[in-house]
């Protein structure tokens, strides 16, 4: 069996219908990780490799930048968003800069687990938080709305696993969420 972990906004579906399509070498599990614990669940083996924000940080330290910990495919970039409310003044921008969020009080992170407690705060009227696309996609509601924060940077998603335990099957998954199939040869 290989366990698959990944973090809020990710959705792994069509990597795993993609891997369920053909023969592969083992069953698949998808486990939900708390973005908290994305580092944590790697180092302690409850999943074999997990779909990670970068940076990937574990007791305050960035570890992909470590040395040859983890392997990491980096796989897209998520575009940042700035979450108000509907009837916040900055909801009619198309899309906003730092500059338009001058005036506005932003509604800081509290913990790495806390995007839709900040949305149900800016729900109230009371400034915007700043979240990557999928994670505001997510905690989505009628009363805010998700503009694109134009010159910020772009949060990174990889897939990571130890290098003390690569094999076959977990460079078998690789090859499925680049897009070979189970016919495909490498």
């Amino acid at each position: 069996m290989l366990r698959v972990g990944f973090i809020p906004g990710v959705e792994p579906d069509r990597f795993a219908r993609r891997w369920r399509s053909g023969q592969r070498p083992a069953r698949l599990e998808l486990v939900p990780v708390p973005l908290s614990r994305q580092a944590e669940v790697l180092g302690t083996g409850e999943v074999d490799m997990c779909f990670v924000r970068l940076p990937l940080e574990a007791d305050g330290e960035d570890t992909a930048g470590g040395p040859g910990e983890l392997h990491l495919v980096e796989l897209w970039e998520e575009r940042p968003m700035v979450v108000v409310g509907s009837e916040n003044i900055l909801s009619l921008h198309e899309e906003l800069t730092v500059a338009d969020l001058a005036e506005d009080p932003e509604i800081p992170s509290a913990h790495p687990d806390d995007a839709a407690d900040r949305v149900a705060v800016v729900a109230t009227g009371v400034g915007h938080a700043l979240l990557p696309m999928s994670l505001a996609r997510l905690h989505h509601r009628k009363d805010v709305v998700h503009r694109p924060l134009a010159d910020a940077p772009a949060t990174r998603i990889a897939l990571a696993w130890p290098r003390a335990a690569d094999d076959a099957v977990r460079q078998e998954f690789v090859g499925a969420v680049r897009g070979r199939t189970a016919r495909s040869s490498r």
